[in-house]
Formats: C-alpha cells, sequence, structure tokens
C-alpha cells in the first residue's frame, strides 16, 4: 500500500520537556490508525504537528507529494488536504445543519462567504450526499443546536468532509457517547475511509479494537508499540504502562 504520511524522528519541546519524542510511523492510505496511550503520552501533540499547529523542534512529517507540513501554516495544511476535528464540536449552533455545511464547503470560509456566495449545484450535491453519508440528511434544516451530542460529532465529521480532505484527524470522536452512537461513529468512518484517510486519538478500547487497522502506542512521547490491535494489547509492556494501570474505557 502506498503511503499517505511519514513522521521521522519527530521531537516536539517545550521548554525542555521532550512532548513528542523521536517519533517515527507511517500511515497508509485507506487506513483507519488509532494512536492510544496514557494521558500526556503526546497523541494530542503529535496531531498538533500533522495539522501545523505546533511545530517539531527537530524530524520531519512528509504529506503525499513530499510537502514537508513543516514549511505550511495551518491554514494552508488545511487547503492541502488534511482535516482536523478536535474533541469538542465546534458547529454553529446558531446555524441549520445545511448552513454549517455550505459554511465548510466555501473556499473562503468566513461568515460573510457563506451569506453572500451562492452555493454551486456541484456544491449543493456534495453537501446532499455527505448529510445522506452522515445520517442528518433528514435535519439538515434543524438548528445545530437542535442535534444531540453524537449528531453534533458528525456534523462535524461532515463539514471536515466538505473539505474534501486526504487526511482526517479526530480527537476522541466517541468521548460522551452511548454505545449505539460510537459503534455508529465506527461505521461511519469505516465509509470514510474508502476515500480519507483517518488518524484517531482515542481512549475507548472497544471502540480501538473495533475500528482500528493499525494501533501506534504512545508512552512518555515515544512509540512504545506499533502493530495490530491483538498484537499491542498483548505485549506486555503495553499491558503494563496503560492497558493494565485501567488507560481503556469501556463504557
Amino acid at each position: 500500500m502506498e503511503n499517505i504520511l511519514q513522521i521521522a524522528d519527530v521531537t516536539v519541546s517545550f521548554d525542555g520537556f521532550k512532548a513528542v519524542n523521536q517519533v517515527t510511523t507511517e500511515i497508509e492510505k485507506g487506513e483507519i490508525r488509532f494512536f492510544i496511550g496514557p494521558n500526556g503520552a503526546g497523541k494530542t501533540t503529535l496531531l498538533d504537528v500533522i495539522c501545523g499547529r505546533v511545530k517539531p523542534a527537530s524530524g520531519s512529517v512528509t504529506f503525499v507529494d513530499d510537502i514537508d507540513v513543516a514549511h505550511y501554516s495551518e491554514n494552508e495544511i488545511v487547503n492541502i488536504g488534511i482535516g482536523r476535528k478536535f474533541q469538542v464540536p465546534s458547529v454553529f449552533t446558531g446555524l441549520t445543519v445545511y448552513e454549517n455545511m455550505e459554511l465548510a464547503g466555501t473556499e473562503n470560509r468566513s461568515l460573510f462567504s457563506s451569506i453572500f456566495n451562492k452555493t454551486t449545484k456541484e456544491q449543493s450535491g456534495r453537501i446532499a450526499s455527505i448529510l445522506d453519508t452522515i445520517g442528518l440528511y433528514e435535519k439538515r434544516e434543524r438548528t445545530s443546536a437542535a442535534l444531540s451530542h453524537g449528531e453534533k460529532q458528525w456534523l462535524e465529521i461532515g463539514m471536515l468532509l466538505a473539505q474534501q480532505p486526504k487526511l482526517m484527524l479526530l480527537d476522541e470522536p466517541v468521548a460522551g457517547m452511548g454505545r449505539a452512537e460510537t459503534e455508529k461513529t465506527g461505521e461511519l468512518l469505516k465509509k470514510i475511509a474508502h476515500d480519507c484517510t483517518i488518524i484517531v486519538v482515542e481512549h475507548d478500547m472497544q471502540f480501538v479494537r473495533d475500528y482500528a487497522s493499525k494501533v501506534t502506542v504512545l508512552h512518555e512521547g515515544a512509540v512504545l508499540d506499533e502493530g495490530s490491535v491483538y498484537d499491542v494489547q498483548h505485549n506486555q509492556k503495553v499491558i503494563d504502562v496503560y492497558l493494565g494501570r485501567g488507560g481503556e474505557r469501556d463504557a
């Protein structure tokens, strides 16, 4: 399989503390890769590096076509095909579901442009298709404030899809969800992965077991283990520093 992202010897330091310490890994196209590990392991910081929020002290992150993301701003990285979703949904609750999608799909992503720039037929068709994929087409005229927590998460994933990313970064996308919504989210990610590679930071180990293509375990900023879910959860080092200390959330 072809790699979409190569992380090579990446180190991030904050006042001498190495939040990420010489991390090296490769992400294949079509993967649903999970980054797991204890709190403070460097998972979210690594996402910050990939999306341009944090610049590494050393090492490189290379996207498709040999693009070194360190040379790009956070906004520019969005435009080259890397989308990021944070743990707390950041939808516009005063707008309808459809209006949120329109805003996300505009090249100039501002509220002004979404109001005064008419959506093209092609954009409307894409929005309708995405809303169908995320299960919110029937609720497209409702305000986002009326959605459940899980539906807001799916809407934000849909808003990322409207930007047509090649790589999607998700930080704890099932936090606060019940099992039914969690499973629906997992099935949604499987659909998305046909066209968009996904990296997920997550603590819910049942979710990881059910939907991960491959798992990278981080500990104290470094890669502790990497491989299939079966392999990493039977690695004694992983059990000792994470799984065996109540690190997983099976609710």
